[in-house]
């Protein structure tokens, strides 16, 4: 049984993830630690303090909380969270069980989340040109309507309305920085793609996970959150993930 640390995406909080998805995977044994990134959720920190490398020491404090290693799955701007907290706790010494990229950014060395967005491969999408963005930092929230088309399409009206409820701003300096790893460290990578996705295609799922050597792919046909939309399988490929 697994050490499950789940890190959230951008303008979410722990609480995406649900409860029926963390309470079947302690039932099977596992520990699960959902976390907030700062300033999200119940995190009190300023957005003034957000950074990409904030993000990444908030994961490996969470990481150095217990000797066990884990396994960490980020949800899509989560990939860049886990892959730079990943990297920087084996630079000191620490132990990964396994990285698990669910619909997630998997950058390489000196890449940000817009340099993937911005390719080809990331054309379709409906996220962009549909924000509003202020404030300093600049801050951007979803449009009315954004979440349900390119989040949550596979999802029945009731769930959609209540993820809405629970979004939040997100600092965007975090997806213009770009992360600093080693390339191909020696860790486990697998990858749940989800190719049905309206926030980052499935396409641009594939380039990244081409350009990263060893990385083992899980296939869905699902929306960008396929935990909430399709549980059941989101689980059997989680735990597939896990085994493998």
């Amino acid at each position: 049984m697994a050490r499950i640390v789940l890190v959230h995406g951008a303008f979410c909080n722990a609480r995406v993830w649900g409860d029926a998805l963390i309470n079947t995977l302690i039932a099977a044994g596992h520990s699960v630690e959902a976390i907030d990134l700062p300033s999200h959720g119940d995190d009190e920190t300023p957005r003034e303090q957000v950074t990409l490398q904030a993000y990444a020491d908030a994961v490996v404090e969470q990481l150095r909380s217990s000797p066990e290693p884990a396994v960490l799955v980020g949800h899509s701007m989560g990939g860049l969270v886990i892959t730079q907290a990943a990297d920087d706790y084996m630079a000191a010494g620490g132990e990964i069980e396994r990285l698990i990229y669910v619909a997630a950014l998997l950058p390489r060395d000196g890449k940000c989340q817009n340099d993937y967005t911005t390719l080809p491969e990331g054309a379709g999408d409906k996220i962009s040109g549909r924000l509003f963005v202020s404030g300093e930092p600049k801050v951007a929230t979803l449009q009315p309507g954004v979440a349900g088309e390119a989040l949550l399409g596979h999802c029945s009206a009731d769930l959609v309305q209540a993820v809405e409820s629970g979004l939040e701003g997100q600092v965007i300096r975090v997806l213009f920085t770009p992360v600093s790893i080693t390339d191909d460290r020696p860790i486990n990578r697998s990858y749940i793609l989800c190719a049905e996705d309206f926030a980052i295609p499935a396409a641009l799922q594939r380039l990244m996970v081409s350009q990263t050597p060893g990385v083992r792919l899980f296939e869905m046909e699902s929306d960008h959150t396929p935990f909430l939309s399709h549980p059941e399988e989101f689980l059997s490929a989680l735990e597939a993930a896990i085994a493998n």
